[in-house]
């Protein structure tokens, strides 16, 4: 076993390979993709020392199980979790070296959604536009990893971090959106806005990588019907016919017709990808300050 290869052995509930996604093709109708925690997976390429573009694991809730066909370095990050290493126990947020036919398995997150995997050369599946993220809308990179699925690997091209672990940030207690004005704010009244900003949401069980559902009061619209298709941005807020705002996240469409009415700021929406079912969310208008 000398071959840069990395054997998935349990794949997990959702495990896909993703770097930093594929934007500029919107016009093309593919969505961006990639990391839904972008600097979770940044940190983990550092680790390792990979490029910060070089392709990782995103898991879900449960982590997943990989035996290396040859020694690498590998970092956990994201959502906190169990990690071991042919069952003895090895740090999360830092570099641990993985000896050939060794089982490297990172277990259930103890907080948060989404960990992120990191291994030295990072994954080297064929990259489709120019990225190896694997997106669940278009149906565009590589499918979601199976068990006995073999990964290639690519060459090392640093050496890993010199560090004892990283600092991460947690995960959301609370999930606070600061929010600008969208492009069909009209389409609502006055008091649809005023709840917007000052109801209480939370994180719908029905949220996934194209975007996060939220429970709530819905939305009382102004202007009845619906638009014909326009383009949709990453984080836009848009309203389905049930009146409870949907948050855009990576793999979203690029056009829609349900009226959007806000936008989250950009720097709010790693946080996103770590906010379990039934985490409170907030909206506040941007400016504002968080509490």
């Amino acid at each position: 076993m000398t071959d840069r290869a990395l054997a998935v052995v349990r794949a997990g509930a959702l495990t896909t390979v993703q770097d930093l996604g594929r934007p500029g093709h919107a016009h093309l109708g593919v969505p961006r993709s990639g990391a839904l925690d972008a600097p979770a997976a940044a940190l983990v390429n550092r680790l390792v020392g990979n490029p910060v573009d070089a392709a990782v694991l995103e898991t879900t809730l449960n982590g997943c199980a990989l035996r290396p066909r040859s020694p690498l370095v590998a970092a956990v990050g994201g959502a906190p979790s169990p990690v071991t290493v042919d069952g003895r126990p090895a740090p999360w947020g830092a570099p641990v070296r993985v000896p050939a036919g060794a089982l490297l398995e990172v277990g259930a997150a103890v907080a948060g959604v989404r960990g992120y995997v990191a291994v030295s050369g990072g994954v080297a599946v064929e990259p489709v536009l120019g990225s190896r993220s694997t997106d669940l809308l278009s149906g565009l990179g590589p499918p979601p990893l199976a068990d006995g699925t073999v990964l290639p690997l690519g060459p090392v091209s640093g050496p890993p971090a010199r560090v004892d672990v990283a600092p991460q940030p947690r995960p959301p207690a609370e999930l606070v959106l600061r929010i600008t004005p969208g492009p069909r704010h009209d389409w609502f009244t006055d008091s649809a806005l005023d709840t917007l900003t000052t109801r209480p949401y939370r994180v719908s069980p029905a949220s996934n990588r194209i975007g996060l559902r939220t429970e709530g009061p819905a939305l009382e619209r102004a202007v009845p019907g619906e638009l014909p298709s326009e383009g949709l941005v990453l984080g836009a807020v848009q309203v389905p016919p049930d009146g409870r705002p949907v948050v855009f996240l990576a793999d979203h469409p690029t056009t829609g017709g349900y009226p959007v009415i806000a936008v989250v700021t950009g720097a709010d929406l790693p946080a996103v990808a770590q906010a379990r079912p039934g985490t409170p969310v907030r909206f506040v208008r941007a400016g504002r300050r968080r509490r």
